[in-house]
């Protein structure tokens, strides 16, 4: 019963660092999709958002997702599975940099790095998650994805999500690679 009881109170994000931490990303593009999608609609169980911007109890988790054909496919094929916090997860496919209202989180594909800027400037000051998965020295989300030794792991930006009115939890904290701004 106390197993239950642990598994069902961290068993989630454990469970999709297990499939993320054994995925080779060098070997499937695809996988490596699968586990970000994953981890994106996973993080809505570990960031909390204003009350006014999630909406009423039953309201989606709603992420908007720039990149390509393949990449947005494979969040909605995750979406239709996931839940976070208790809402359901529905992805909406980015083509401009314009964030629409309601979006809770946004992924930005590295094929299209070029418009992250963008995206990362029309979020600034909103409670939306910014997720990406860009090369050092860009602009990044306040999470963003790296491949390290062939695994996927994450980097936190935590000043960005504070001023998004955003509080990522100290459970996600702790499994990420690093976290900038941590007092």
């Amino acid at each position: 019963m106390a197993a239950a009881a642990f598994l069902d109170r961290r068993g989630l994000l454990l469970a999709a660092l297990a499939v993320a931490f054994g995925a080779r990303a060098g070997e499937d593009e695809a996988v490596e999709y699968q586990v970000k999608a994953a981890f994106v609609c996973k993080f809505g169980n570990y960031v909390e958002w204003p009350r006014e911007a999630l909406g009423g109890p039953g309201e989606p988790l709603r992420i908007g997702v720039m990149g390509p054909d393949a990449v947005v496919a494979e969040f909605r094929h995750t979406a239709q599975v996931a839940s976070a916090a208790g809402r359901p997860v529905e992805v909406q496919r980015l083509t401009q940099p314009e964030l629409p209202e309601g979006l809770h989180a946004v992924f930005v594909a590295r094929a299209m790095a070029h418009q992250a800027a963008a995206v990362l400037a029309a979020a600034r000051g909103r409670p939306i998650l910014t997720v990406t998965e860009l090369d050092a020295g860009d602009a990044a989300g306040m999470i963003n994805f790296v491949v390290v030794d062939d695994k996927v792991r994450f980097d936190i930006l935590l000043p960005a999500a504070l001023q998004s009115g955003l509080k990522i939890s100290v459970r996600l904290l702790g499994v990420a690679r690093r976290v900038e701004g941590r007092s």
